[in-house]
């Protein structure tokens, strides 16, 4: 599913935040990666979906060098993977129904097809009563969930997501670990970056653990 080697990044002409970075995850996998803020676990994630290249290295997922792939291609193959993002990126002028159901949408397949789904999806995260509420108008912690259930719709064969309970009380927190373990093992690879280190203990999993830009994989 994934293997990075030699991988480095640097942002302009500042250090190195990833050196020499190596390891290869298999499919249907589930790690959290953990590290000390700042140590570059959203760069990372970044690297992953393909929002930045990596200054040196080469990143393999789905059996592809994407470091030398086409705009098209790549576009492509994030369609194969969904992400959470510590900022949300929901659209402010959609509904969080329509926020939700987006990644469906963009697909080609038609509201019918789908709209129970997108429903249930969000009753179980709790938003059932803000579903048609716009995005500027939901709590952190709503936006959140909204974001997490956007990643999740379409059944990714790949997941990343970067701090996803950190805007949520514990109970739900565990809610939405279940969701992914759950999908894990419906066949999706799952990589959750997290500081929750309780968290972590209730649900026994290796970890990816960056320190001073390298990588270590623990259990």
């Amino acid at each position: 599913m994934i293997r990075l080697e030699n991988v480095a990044l640097r942002y302009g002409r500042g250090p190195e935040i990833l050196r020499d970075v190596n390891f290869h995850l298999r499919p249907g996998s589930l790690h959290f990666l953990t590290g000390p803020s700042g140590s570059g676990k959203t760069s990372l994630l970044r690297l992953l979906f393909m929002s930045i290249q990596p200054t040196r290295g080469l990143i393999h997922l789905f059996g592809q060098n994407v470091t030398r792939i086409t705009p098209s291609r790549r576009a492509d193959l994030r369609r194969r993977i969904g992400i959470v993002f510590q900022d949300f990126r929901l659209l402010d002028h959609l509904s969080t129904w329509e926020n939700v159901a987006l990644p469906l949408r963009v697909t080609g397949k038609k509201p019918g097809d789908y709209q129970e789904d997108v429903t249930d999806l969000l009753q179980w995260v709790g938003l059932g009563e803000r579903m048609y509420a716009l995005s500027p108008v939901l709590s952190g912690g709503e936006k959140q969930r909204a974001a997490i259930a956007r990643a999740v719709i379409g059944k990714p064969e790949l997941l990343l997501a970067d701090e996803p309970t950190g805007n949520v009380d514990p109970q739900m927190a565990r809610r939405l670990l279940r969701l992914f373990i759950e999908l894990n093992r419906l066949g999706t690879s799952v990589i959750i970056a997290t500081h929750d280190h309780q968290l972590m203990q209730q649900f026994q999993a290796p970890r990816l653990e960056l320190h001073d830009g390298r990588i270590h994989q623990v259990g």
